[in-house]
């Protein structure tokens, strides 16, 4: 339910601005805009208002059609959806999903979009992706201003890095320390992820003891982690169908190698009953070595509802315990986590330090991003797509007004950069007309606009079909 909150709250703020976006810049143009709509409003309204005579006119759960109000077309209108997806800001003259050209009066008004020069037209259109850019360049700010960032350097990794088995098959071994990708030093674990998987770069090196190595990264490296990750979340899911309580995990690439060190022992659970203590350091299970946090934690998993034998440290003293792991693959103690271990950088910024942090923190997220959408275009990529579901569940499932504005701030970034893809219906499909009309000084004719709008439609439908079906197959395979 928390995830759900946040989901809405987030998609409704930033439709918001969004079309805001627009409707400004109509504005500014002194272009008409007839209706302002958060969520879609089909044959009726949650709520809408509009000012004419010199007064507000207010309505509830009214049909669309009203006589009165349609008197007063240079006021606009502004309403409340019952269908949560989205919402629209009908511009005046535009030939789009809420007018078709046999909609639009015989000759072109002034105050209609059409009869505005291609340059104010483009700006109006390119208006709701500026303000959601914008927008989370100015969250990013915010946050870097009241809250500071905790960065924790590799560098500052001292122990290596856990590596695993897809990495190691590329020549890793257990606490090498990542030097130099393509020549460039990673500052954080995340920059390692992004290069060899997202942008692809191959020439690694390591430093493994004392020996300085160079690997090779494979060509598919990237297409390969994400069918892995693919295989891994759909026998998640199978273990969550079979049991409510199940709590899912996720897949690690690679990870600070940080030992398994108890810091509290969970009251009437598996560690508590068999004698184990705040300090002990668990170092292998059933003689599996497991020197890592991660490597405890898998070998756990694997011996679900099964007896293991620990063996551990305590006061520098080699010891065993014997205990009952159940269906979850937990022990019941929580761990020393990597920030007792290594030195984080906390950085406080003053706003004038967080304008400049904020706007690269915003442009970093946005390459990233497009870096990775090359692969949404191999199979893998395909099926790793989700709807509402997937960005559902990327919110946490307590409440931290820092994660839900970091989120909401990140998708805003993603929308831009979506509305900004060449598909008629979107944002950058009349950004692309628009700037063949610039060059070619032709404007495409209404009907021409109408059938590419009605051919992105649904072409939109069918990638939210397909991306909200694998949330829906995920559920049940």
């Amino acid at each position: 339910m928390v995830q759900a909150i946040q989901l809405i709250l987030a998609l409704s703020f930033l439709v918001l601005i969004h079309e805001l976006g627009h409707f400004t810049f109509a504005k500014i143009f002194h272009v008409r805009v007839e209706k302002f709509y958060l969520f879609f409003n089909p044959w009726f309204s949650l709520f809408r208002m509009k000012k004419f005579d010199g007064k507000w006119h207010f309505k509830c759960f009214a049909k669309n059609e009203d006589e009165e109000w349609e008197k007063h077309p240079e006021s606009t209108e502004w309403g409340i959806g019952w269908l949560p997806f989205g919402g629209y800001c009908a511009i005046a003259g535009m030939v789009d999903e809420t007018h078709k050209p046999g909609d639009l009066p015989s000759q072109p008004q002034e105050w209609e979009f059409r009869s505005k020069p291609a340059w104010q037209r483009l700006l109006i259109i390119l208006g709701g992706i500026l303000v959601n850019f914008l927008g989370a360049i100015a969250i990013f700010i915010l946050l870097l201003w009241h809250w500071g960032q905790d960065t924790l350097p590799l560098r500052n990794v001292t122990t290596g890095l856990y590596y695993s088995e897809i990495l190691q098959g590329e020549g890793f071994r257990q606490q090498d320390k990542i030097l130099s990708i393509n020549g460039e030093e990673p500052a954080e674990l995340g920059d390692v992820v992004e290069a060899i998987i997202i942008e692809g770069k191959r020439d690694v090196v390591v430093l493994r003891g004392e020996d300085t190595l160079q690997l090779v990264m494979s060509e598919d490296l990237g297409t390969r982690y994400l069918a892995l990750q693919n295989e891994f979340d759909r026998a998640e899911r199978e273990k969550a169908r079979a049991d409510k309580n199940y709590h899912k995990q996720h897949y690690t690439l690679i990870s600070e190698w940080v030992p398994f060190v108890v810091d509290s022992v969970l009251p009437e659970n598996a560690a508590y009953r068999a004698g184990i203590q705040k300090g002990d350091s668990v170092v292998a299970v059933n003689g599996t070595p497991t020197l890592c946090q991660v490597q405890v934690t898998q070998e756990l998993r694997r011996h679900a509802c099964d007896s293991v034998t620990l063996d551990l440290y305590r006061d520098g003293e080699l010891r065993q315990a014997h205990l009952f792991i159940g269906d979850q693959g937990i022990m019941g103690v929580t761990i020393r986590w990597k920030y007792d271990y290594f030195r984080i950088e906390h950085h406080r910024y003053s706003l004038r330090r967080a304008i400049p942090a904020g706007i690269r923190y915003g442009w970093d997220i946005l390459s990233m991003y497009v870096k990775q959408f090359r692969l949404v275009f191999t199979k893998e990529g395909a099926q790793s797509l989700g709807g509402f579901g997937a960005i559902g569940s990327m919110f946490p499932d307590v409440w931290s007004w820092y994660t839900f504005w970091h989120m909401t701030a990140f998708l805003s970034i993603i929308l831009a950069f979506m509305n900004f893809l060449p598909i008629p219906a979107l944002d950058g499909g009349y950004i692309l007309f628009l700037l063949v009309e610039i060059i070619t000084r032709r404007k495409p004719s209404d009907r021409f606009l109408e059938i590419a709008n009605e051919v992105g439609f649904w072409v939109l439908i069918a990638l939210l079909l397909f991306a909200n079906g694998n949330d829906i197959l995920k559920l049940f395979f």
